[in-house]
């Protein structure tokens, strides 16, 4: 549990399969809480035309004994800027692999994406039931409602 990119000059991994996501301990193990990290700016690739494709990332998660560090969540999704993979992947793989490592105790993500050939395309994804003792507040990203 050595973080290896804060404090440190890190380039930005050239694919999400390289990319090292660095956890710490949970400095508050004794309590329930939920952690928000919001990334109106993620960038992938289309994989059938390799256009840029644009999306609004929420990640909620109850942590356990870890926490993901910022440092190496940012430079994770930025990975994904020359990444080719419907959004579906994207979104989905996100959650998955910080459930997977990370092992929280709840994980979601919602994926908002912009419109590419005018669908707007929403993915979301969680580990299961939120706690029933968690408070959960909406993603607050509204759907996608063009110039009207």
């Amino acid at each position: 549990m050595n973080p290896i990119h804060l404090g440190q000059t890190s380039p930005l991994p050239a694919s999400p399969q390289e990319a090292v996501l660095d956890y710490v301990p949970n400095p508050r193990t004794g309590a329930r809480y939920m952690v928000r990290f919001a990334a109106p700016e993620f960038t992938s690739l289309c994989p059938v035309t390799g256009q840029p494709d644009f999306a609004h990332l929420v990640i909620d998660y109850v942590p356990a004994e870890t926490i993901v560090e910022s440092k190496s969540l940012k430079l994770f999704l930025g990975s994904f800027r020359n990444h080719a993979a419907f959004h579906e992947d994207c979104t989905v793989g996100i959650g998955q692999r910080l459930f997977d490592e990370m092992k929280p105790i709840w994980l979601r993500i919602g994926g908002y994406w912009y419109p590419r050939g005018g669908i707007p395309i929403d993915v979301f994804w969680q580990s299961g039931v939120a706690p029933a003792d968690m408070w959960v507040p909406d993603q607050g990203v509204a759907g996608y409602r063009g110039r009207g």
